[in-house]
C-alpha cells in the first residue's frame, strides 16, 4: 500500500527543468515505440493493439498502448470541453544526460494520463484565465498507484514543438547525409506566430543552423514582436546555441513571400483555408514542412496540390486514420519508422510532418521531467 501523498510539479517546477536534448529524447523514444515490429510471413500475429509484442525478435523494442482521446462536453455548453489521454510505454530508454543522473540507461515503463480542460469563454471573465489548462497524471507502472501529479501545459508546447525538431531532423536533414543537421545551414520559415509558432522559431534556431527566419503573422505586429523578442535574446545569451553567425531574421506581409525560399517551414495556425500553395515553394523543392494546424480540419493550412506532391508522414498510423479523414494524400508512414530503418526521403522530396500529438509523447517527457526534478533534490 502507498502510504506517500502524490508529489505535485507546478508550472515553475517543470518550466524549470525542460532542456530541448531532454525533451527531444524523450520524444523521439515515442515516436519510436509507436511503430509496430513487421512480423515475417507465418509468424503469429501480434495480439491487441498497443500490447506487448512477443516474437524474440520485437521482444527486447519499445512499445505504446494509446487510445484515442476521449471528450466530454462539460456542460451544455459544447465550448466547454475535458479531453483525455492516457498512455502507456513499455521498454524505452532514455540515455541522454538529460534524463537525469543514475536513471540512464535503464529500460523503462510509464503509464500516465493528461487531462486537458478546453474553456474558451475562460478569455472573457475578469480577470481573464487560459482557456486551456492540461495536467499530467503519473502511477506506478508496477502498482497503478498515483505517484505525482504535474502540471503539463507547458509539456503540451514543448513536446509538439520538439516532435517537429525530430521529423526535421530526420525527415529533412538525414536525407543528405548522417550528420547533416550538424553541418548545414537552412532557411526557416514560421507561419503563424501564436504560442505554438513562437516555440518553434525559437527552438529551430537552437537546435539547427539557421541561416534565415521568416515570419508571418495574419496580425503583422505579432510578427515583429516575435522578431524583436528573438534578436534580443539571441544577442544577450551568453551560453548561446545559435553558432558563430546569429540568423537573418525578417518579418514577411504574406505566407507566400514568408516560404518562397525556405528548407523548412512550420506552419501553426487555426486557419480553415489554406495559407500557402505549391505555387509559393521554391521551384527546386527539397523542401520539409511541419503542418502543426490546430483548426476544425487538421491539414486546412496547407494546400491540396501541395499535398498531392508530397510524401506525407505521420507520428502514429492509427491516429491519423481516425483524425485525419480526408487528408487530400497518401501517408507515406510514421516518422518512429524512418528513425528506426533510416529508409530517409530523396534529396528532392517534398515532405510534410502531419503533426497531430500524442499521449505517448505526453508520456516520455513527463517521465524525464520527473526524473530530472528527483536527481535536482538529491
Amino acid at each position: 500500500m502507498n502510504t506517500l501523498a502524490p508529489v505535485f510539479y507546478n508550472a515553475e517546477s517543470v518550466r524549470r527543468v525542460l532542456n530541448w536534448p531532454m525533451v527531444n529524447e524523450a520524444v523521439e523514444a515515442a515516436l519510436k515505440a509507436v511503430v509496430k515490429p513487421k512480423a515475417p510471413v507465418g509468424d503469429e500475429p501480434m495480439d491487441a493493439i498497443g500490447s506487448e509484442p512477443q516474437s524474440n525478435e520485437s521482444r527486447d523494442r519499445s512499445y505504446v498502448s494509446q487510445p484515442a482521446r476521449n471528450v466530454t462536453v462539460a456542460s451544455n455548453d459544447p465550448s466547454k470541453l475535458l479531453l483525455t489521454m492516457p498512455a502507456f510505454v513499455g521498454n524505452y530508454q532514455l540515455t541522454g544526460d538529460g534524463a537525469g543522473g543514475d536513471a540512464s540507461n535503464v529500460a523503462r515503463s510509464t503509464l500516465a494520463c493528461k487531462v486537458v480542460t478546453s474553456f474558451r469563454s475562460n478569455r472573457l471573465l475578469q480577470p481573464p484565465l487560459p482557456s486551456i489548462n492540461a495536467n499530467i497524471l503519473l502511477f506506478n507502472a508496477h502498482t497503478g498507484e498515483l505517484e505525482a501529479l504535474m502540471a503539463g501545459t507547458d509539456i503540451t508546447t514543448w513536446r509538439t514543438v520538439s516532435a517537429s525538431l525530430v521529423a526535421t531532423k530526420y525527415l529533412y536533414f538525414r536525407r543528405f547525409g548522417p550528420r547533416a543537421e550538424q553541418q548545414l545551414g537552412i532557411n526557416v520559415a514560421v507561419v503563424g506566430c501564436g504560442a505554438q509558432g513562437q516555440l518553434h522559431a525559437a527552438a529551430m534556431c537552437a537546435n539547427f543552423r539557421v541561416d534565415k527566419l521568416t515570419l508571418y503573422n495574419r496580425t503583422q505586429i505579432r510578427a515583429v514582436q516575435l522578431a524583436n523578442e528573438l534578436r534580443q535574446r539571441m544577442a544577450h545569451d551568453s551560453d548561446s546555441c545559435y553558432g558563430p553567425k546569429l540568423p537573418d531574421i525578417k518579418v514577411c506581409g504574406s505566407a507566400g513571400e514568408a516560404v518562397a525560399e525556405a528548407d523548412v517551414i512550420c506552419i501553426a495556425t487555426y486557419a480553415k483555408e489554406p495559407l500557402i500553395r505549391a505555387s509559393d515553394l521554391r521551384k527546386k523543392r527539397s523542401v520539409h514542412i511541419n503542418a502543426v494546424g490546430a483548426g476544425e480540419v487538421h491539414f486546412g493550412e496547407v494546400s491540396d496540390d501541395i499535398y498531392q506532391e508530397s510524401l506525407v508522414y505521420v507520428d502514429c498510423m492509427e491516429n491519423a486514420r481516425h483524425e485525419l479523414v480526408g487528408l487530400p494524400a497518401p501517408i507515406a508512414g510514421e516518422v518512429g519508422d524512418v528513425i528506426i530503418n533510416g529508409n530517409y526521403p530523396d534529396e528532392q522530396a517534398l515532405t510534410i510532418f502531419q503533426s497531430m500529438g500524442m499521449a505517448s509523447e505526453d508520456a516520455c517527457v513527463a517521465e524525464a521531467v520527473q526524473t530530472a526534478l528527483l536527481s535536482c533534490d538529491k
